[in-house]
């Protein structure tokens, strides 16, 4: 159409933007500009506490999960067979968490593998263990105890057979006479009893049928300190006491040592009734 104008937006666009901006409109599009920055930093800011907080709550929810307590995760029953793995020691241990934990970490049916564990090749089995009724935590506890003991007592003196030999130093025409020195069969054994004797196998040759007496002399000093400790037999010199990692009793001299032979089979155990310190 004749006469008619074409305008082109955007050659328009480019020169009103070529134009210089007045003092004015300079500041007006400074402040836009500005507050749009402003706006921008606001949101970054709470876009980062936003992630800081979902990340805190995270964590604490894993923490959660890690806090809660493993009794009530795997229950009762596998719980007992975890701590039926661990030593005695750290079952013991466990009884300290709470009373749920104590519950079941006391149980007989835990411990009586434990007394088992423990009781496997030692010599004797002290009697307190063996009381009925007893609960077998509490067998397990007292069978340590007993087991460190040093101070040996009548009852152990006389629940044992003791296995007999000479020394070295024992003249020699005893040691000609004993089985440990000439290699030709059993040890003698010596039994100690309740009245104070002690005898021996009717066909011991150094036997000889005298009459034999024995003592345990105990003497303490300062808050039940033992200060010495020896079992004496008739005259002879004093023997002095030992006890072996097996819990086996030894008593020795220059001239002769007593072993007490293994027992652990007797029924009821064996050794005092109570704890003995």
């Amino acid at each position: 159409m004749a006469g008619s104008v074409e305008f082109d937006f955007q050659e328009m666009y480019e020169k009103e933007e070529s134009k210089p901006l007045s003092p004015s409109q300079s500041s007006s599009r400074g402040s836009v500009v500005l507050e749009a920055e402003e706006v921008e930093m606001k949101w970054m800011k709470r876009k980062k506490k936003m992630r800081k907080r979902e990340k805190g709550n995270e964590e604490e929810e894993q923490e959660k999960v890690v806090r809660k307590d493993p009794l009530e995760v795997l229950g009762w029953e596998l719980m007992m067979m975890i701590l039926n793995k661990l030593d005695a020691r750290s079952v013991a241990l466990s009884l300290l968490v709470s009373r749920c934990w104590y519950f079941v970490a006391s149980s007989d049916r835990l411990w009586t593998s434990k007394c088992v564990e423990l009781w496997l090749g030692k010599a004797h089995i002290p009697r307190l263990s063996q009381v009925r009724g007893l609960s077998k935590l509490a067998a397990y506890s007292s069978s340590i105890m007993d087991g460190k003991r040093s101070r040996i007592t009548k009852d152990d003196m006389c629940d044992h057979a003791w296995e007999f030999h000479y020394q070295k130093a024992a003249p020699e025409y005893w040691r000609d006479l004993d089985p440990y020195w000439k290699g030709t069969g059993p040890l003698m054994r010596r039994y100690f009893h309740p009245d104070g004797s002690q005898t021996a196998d009717s066909d011991d040759n150094l036997w000889g049928g005298h009459e034999s007496c024995y003592s345990i002399v105990t003497s303490f000093v300062g808050e039940g300190m033992i200060r010495e400790h020896y079992v004496r037999i008739n005259r002879w010199p004093q023997m002095f006491v030992s006890r072996k990692d097996n819990w086996g009793w030894e008593l020795a001299n220059n001239l002769y040592f007593y072993s007490s032979v293994p027992d652990a089979y007797k029924e009821g155990g064996t050794g005092p009734l109570s704890l003995v310190i």
